[in-house]
């Protein structure tokens, strides 16, 4: 098998090509992002899909101070002469990420945003140095790149910087901004909000406004925060969303490319399985696969041939997103999570200005910032389930792909046992120990009413929700585990008492709960799973069958076994 050196984990062009790694050439944006007339262009997309590779891409093209024709050599731009030569290299750049603009508190973030701000200083260092540059501006900017700066000096760096550059260079700015949202939606997370957004409101807004000194700027992030207002006064303000067809080849991967990637590895057969877990975006009408997911998993292939497929989007602080949703007080919320856990799909309506401030968010903010941050995809008419009509001024919406179906189930099963473990169980774990079956019936019925599901209803659902519902209370819970002639579903143990419950699940798929239950019981008791337990010096065991469809279930108690 040939190695492919890919650029795991590499998000810089020059180290993309400077290293010999693949690279997937999406050079032609520069060409179709020229074309447009703009000031501002943002750019939204969820993350991972590329978008800080795009814009150091872009700085490595434009910026004055480089000759960059080698890192583009065979890629299409460079076959556009008449581009290359009017724009490669021939305007200052200023590169801006605030990614990693964010704390538990607000000092946090704004101390990691004079930090940031005084390594754009260090990087433009020559500034100091220039006889072109104003007196005022040059102080402010040794205030800046030592981390004295007032807060005036703070909001308004960029201005001051690209106004150096412009005064330095004679030549207009191109100002590039990548994750330009993360220090609002941490200040989200952690309860700042308000404070951090005024302090960004000015740092970015003011550069926007009718700047003499700056050409364009690429804006990127996963949402538009127009709400807010940071764009206001923007001349020429552009927005490209994931629901636009502008660039919607640029981030991420179409199938087109993914085939060639894995032809090249040798690795073809492994496309259903890879198009299944990481395919499934639509990005204006494209079909398109998630960059980092693809990269990680033909790394994993290239090691091991069998490699099964993974989830690479874990990101607790990002999942949360799903998790504060789930807590929404809103009826109508559970059951949409549960149609499109199965598969299925909704409508709703998407708001494509938002805000991060989601303290009072509502269901309908829950889909939107589901759908803009690449949780959830949109599905094109033709590819609705039957019967569906589309609603007007709603987006039919599902879960892209298998990947991040298991982030959904995943956070939906630690909402669930958050949830029961939270809840005065005493006289519910009572009813067990006394063979309460009735009202255990009755009880478990209620709980898996109120809970989502997170699989189709089968018997591995229901194994786990009962062993669920005994987590974290002092109990020795273990499921699958040898005893007698077979293996029991979940074994109980409190050997504080010496006494035990074995209980055995079946799916009564076709919807007797009886018979089910019954086979459950002749199972137990054929199969002697009681033996080892009194081998062990358990004096009380009693046995259950529980039988499940839906969100129905019926508990029966036979007592102890011989």
């Amino acid at each position: 098998m040939p190695h492919i050196n890919l650029p795991y984990g590499i998000d810089l062009f020059e180290q993309v090509r400077t290293r010999n790694c693949y690279y997937i050439d999406k050079t032609g944006f520069i060409r179709e992002l020229l074309d447009e007339t703009f000031s501002v262009n943002l750019i939204t997309r969820p993350r991972r899909f590329g978008k800080t590779l795009t814009l150091s891409m872009l700085a490595e093209f434009f910026d004055i101070r480089k000759d960059s024709r080698s890192l583009f050599e065979g890629l299409q731009i460079s076959r556009d002469l008449a581009c290359c030569e009017t724009w490669m290299n021939r305007r200052p750049v200023l590169f801006l990420t605030l990614k990693d603009v964010e704390g538990n508190h607000f000092e946090n973030a704004y101390g990691m945003l004079k930090y940031t701000i005084a390594s754009l200083c260090i990087e433009h260092a020559y500034l100091k140095n220039s006889d072109k540059v104003s007196p005022p501006d040059l102080a402010a900017f040794e205030r800046l790149m030592y981390q004295e700066g007032s807060a005036t000096d703070i909001q308004g760096a960029l201005f001051t910087l690209i106004r150096m550059m412009h005064a330095h260079y004679g030549e207009k700015v191109i100002l590039l901004v990548d994750e330009y949202d993360v220090p609002l939606a941490k200040a989200g997370d952690h309860g700042y909000y308000e404070e951090m957004l005024q302090v960004i409101k000015k740092f970015l807004g003011m550069v926007w406004k009718s700047n003499p000194a700056l050409e364009f700027s690429v804006v990127t992030g996963c949402l538009r925060i127009a709400k807010e207002s940071i764009f206001t006064g923007a001349n020429n303000f552009v927005s490209n969303s994931i629901s636009g067809k502008r660039y919607q080849n640029y981030f991420g991967f179409t199938e087109d490319e993914v085939r060639s990637l894995l032809e090249d590895a040798h690795l073809s057969h492994a496309l259903p399985e890879m198009k299944k877990w990481y395919d499934g975006y639509l990005f204006g009408n494209q079909d398109i696969y998630c960059p980092w997911d693809v990269i990680n998993h033909v790394r994993a292939l290239m090691e091991d041939p069998g490699a099964a497929p993974e989830n690479y989007w874990l990101d607790t602080s990002h999942n949360q997103i799903i998790r504060r949703f789930i807590d929404l007080a809103d009826p109508s919320v559970n059951p949409k999570f549960e149609t499109l856990l199965s598969g299925g799909v909704i409508q709703e309506h998407i708001w494509e200005d938002l805000t991060y401030d989601l303290t009072h968010s509502t269901a309908e903010h829950l889909w939107s910032i589901l759908y803009l941050t690449g949780y959830l995809t949109q599905v094109s008419a033709e590819n609705l389930p039957e019967g569906m009509v589309p609603q007007p001024g709603s987006k039919a919406l599902r879960i892209p792909n298998e990947e991040i179906r298991s982030v959904f189930a995943d956070t939906v099963k630690a909402w669930f046992t958050e949830q029961i473990t939270a809840r005065d169980r005493r006289e519910f774990f009572q009813e067990w120990w006394n063979g309460e079956a009735d009202r255990l019936t009755e009880e478990i019925s209620d709980i898996l009413f109120d809970t989502i599901s997170y699989f189709d209803y089968r018997e591995d659902f229901y194994h786990a929700f009962v062993a669920g519902l005994f987590s974290g209370a002092g109990y020795e819970v273990r499921s699958n585990s040898e005893q007698g002639l077979g293996r029991a579903d979940i074994i109980i143990r409190e050997r504080r008492h010496r006494r035990a419950i074995v209980i055995e699940i079946k799916w009564a798929a076709q919807g007797d709960l009886e018979k089910e239950c019954l086979e459950a019981l002749d199972q137990i008791k054929e199969k002697q799973y009681v033996k080892n337990l009194q081998l062990e010096g358990y004096r009380t065991i009693l046995c259950y069958g529980a039988a499940f469809t839906g969100k129905s279930c019926l508990v029966k108690c036979a007592g102890q076994m011989p």
